[in-house]
């Protein structure tokens, strides 16, 4: 799913959610680790999985699927466009290959209190705002304030431990913290976007522009076409050119991104040579797309990746906000419905898994029976959780993949009744309203008909009337954001080490906040103690301990129906790019990549048929 602000948002999620707990410094240091040692001392040079020596200059151009409207990322109106969070920066952030550390960006260096209660960090001196001047603990302390009051809903979420935000001078800023058992607050707050306060008091941070608003980053936006395309340029005197973190990145003189009204024009697109490089999600695409003669000459690669980050959940989100969805039963109903294996089969040429944790490929993921620390922690919720927490490992239904299905559908017929939806000529009434089970399926990708559609028929047999709606991706997104649907398809990407985005996720509070990332809209006052758990953990075996927990009332509530996940990266890119020998273990590194001008000259050749 690549949805403008969604994936702004999930970016910015990425750092915000890799930390646990900290070693805390007395003195200033370059960095924060969750777990004792950071990797990078401080007289590192740059990240290991980088080239320091890679060449400046060429361009890249990615692709993105729908429009856009907005060049702000951070708030709830209008749909971002891709990579317009390119322009700003935070003040820590976060390397691609330890799970546990951030270092200087903004800020050079950063102290931690040992009671958590306070975090503060010294600005770099020679950070500048693309107009020369310089960035200062004002801006800090706006760019806080300005996010909690007028940005996306999540932020006030994940930051509602912050008591407030002061100035020691112009370059020293403090964070009071008044919630101390929010061990990655430190983290959230390092990896925020720091706004210029100049601009942004002239200019509405809470409504959409097309108008590029100043940054400090590496890149900034020097042309759009209003909801087709965007093109950002790096900066030569960028002020952060030679730090660290920064040595061996953001190689490409140009980013830009056009968009498509869907992917299979967006593939098509690829293979006419009209952008660069690729991410593929759509398993039948990967295996009978790309079967042309630049592929088979070694121009366009495709590439499979290794991917060591959780896998995190996709699946078909039921809106629990919705009365037919209250009762477990009919959800779990809707789980044997769905014939995985027939799907993964005859759609996905099997290169897929069945998903069946909320932190699918991690250590995180529940498996077998709970046993030691995490039975004793769910013992506590005895009789509030449904025994089959105890007795029975979470496996969700299977078929032999043949399409017939009248076992599980039998199944689901029995817990159908069970909840009080009885089977009256032919459709599921239910006998207190007399209320026939419709369900509407909501989309915005036409080739996931293939997929919907089976699971469809598969409920009607059941007597459930059900409908599928394709709408355009704006749509999509402002639906979602009301929470104006029955069952949706989404993915959100968990962490190493999950933080307060999980809140969005699955807290009571948020259920039913407009614009939160609680799809289901779940309020479980287990799962909101649970969740307390893993934030206030202090050890990575605790923090395992209560995900496990966390991921077991989860998938007991039934609610969502599992899909699939895969623990690899399917990329397709022309080449006439270099990457570095390693790869970062927690990334792609499309960040690290440079242009190769003698390839490209080869390229201009094999083009024109000389």
């Amino acid at each position: 799913m690549n949805l403008g602000k969604f994936t702004t948002f999930s970016c910015l999620l990425m750092f915000l959610t890799i930390f646990s707990s900290f070693s805390y410094a007395d003195e200033y240091s370059h960095g924060l680790s969750l777990f004792g040692k950071l990797k990078y001392d401080e007289n590192f040079t740059h990240f290991d999985y980088v080239n320091p020596k890679a060449p400046k200059g060429g361009s890249v151009r990615y692709a993105s699927v729908g429009s856009f409207d907005s060049l702000n990322p951070y708030i709830l109106k209008g749909v971002s466009a891709a990579g317009s969070g390119l322009p700003f920066e935070s003040l820590l952030m976060a390397s691609s290959d330890e799970p546990d550390s951030a270092y200087g960006l903004v800020a050079s260096e950063v102290k931690l209190a040992k009671d958590n209660s306070w975090v503060r960090f010294k600005i770099n001196a020679n950070a500048r705002w693309h107009d020369g001047s310089r960035i200062t603990a004002e801006d800090i302390i706006f760019s806080y304030q300005t996010i909690m009051d007028d940005g996306h809903p999540n932020f006030s979420i994940m930051l509602s431990g912050v008591e407030k935000v002061t100035s020691r001078s112009e370059l020293e800023v403090t964070y009071h913290i008044s919630d101390k058992e929010n061990r990655k607050l430190p983290l959230i707050i390092g990896g925020l976007p720091i706004l210029q306060k100049e601009y942004f008091s002239k200019h509405p941070f809470d409504k959409t522009t097309l108008d590029a608003p100043t940054g400090s980053g590496p890149y900034k936006i020097t042309n759009v076409d209003p909801g087709r395309s965007i093109t950002f340029e790096r900066l030569k005197n960028y002020w952060g050119k030679d730090l660290p973190v920064n040595i061996g990145r953001f190689n490409f003189d140009k980013i830009s991104y056009d968009y498509y009204r869907d992917r299979d024009v967006m593939v098509e697109a690829l293979k006419a040579g009209e952008y660069d490089i690729h991410q593929e999600y759509t398993s039948k695409t990967w295996a009978t797309a790309y079967d042309v003669k630049s592929v088979r000459d070694g121009w366009l690669i495709k590439e499979v990746l290794e991917d060591n980050t959780p896998s995190g959940v996709q699946a078909f989100f039921i809106n629990t906000r919705r009365d037919k969805f209250k009762s477990r039963k009919v959800r779990e109903a809707l789980s044997y419905a769905f014939d995985y294996e027939w799907t993964n089969k005859n759609i996905f040429f099997g290169l897929y898994e069945r998903m069946s944790s909320y932190f699918e490929n991690s250590e995180l993921s529940s498996k077998g029976l709970p046993e030691g620390d995490e039975l004793k922690l769910l013992e506590r919720f005895r009789g509030k959780i449904p025994n089959d927490v105890f007795v029975n490992e979470f496996i969700p239904p299977k078929t032999d993949g043949s399409g017939n299905i009248r076992r599980n559908l039998r199944t689901a017929a029995s817990l159908l009744a069970e909840a009080g939806w009885d089977l009256v000529e032919g459709k599921r009434v239910n006998r207190k309203t007399n209320q026939v089970l419709e369900i509407e399926f909501l989309y915005y990708e036409r080739t996931f008909e293939r997929i919907l559609a089976p699971y469809a028929r598969n409920l009607e047999k059941l007597g459930i009337i059900t409908s599928l709606r394709l709408v355009d991706v704006t749509q999509y997104i402002k639906r979602l954001e009301k929470h104006d649907f029955d069952i949706t398809t989404r993915r959100f990407v968990q962490r190493l080490s999950p933080g307060a985005e999980l809140l969005s996720y699955f807290g009571s509070e948020t259920a039913d906040q407009y614009g939160t990332l609680n799809s289901s809209g779940i309020k479980d006052s287990v799962v909101d103690a649970l969740l307390i758990e893993v934030l206030s953990a202090k050890s990575r075996e605790q923090l395992i301990v209560a995900a496990r927990a966390l991921d077991r009332i989860l998938l007991w509530g039934h609610y969502m129906v599992p899909q699939w996940f895969k623990n690899t990266h399917h990329i397709v890119y022309w080449n006439y790019f270099d990457k570095p020998t390693l790869k970062p273990k927690y990334a792609i590194g499309f960040d690290t990549w440079w242009w190769n001008s003698e390839k490209v000259r080869a390229f201009k050749k094999y083009k024109s048929g000389d």
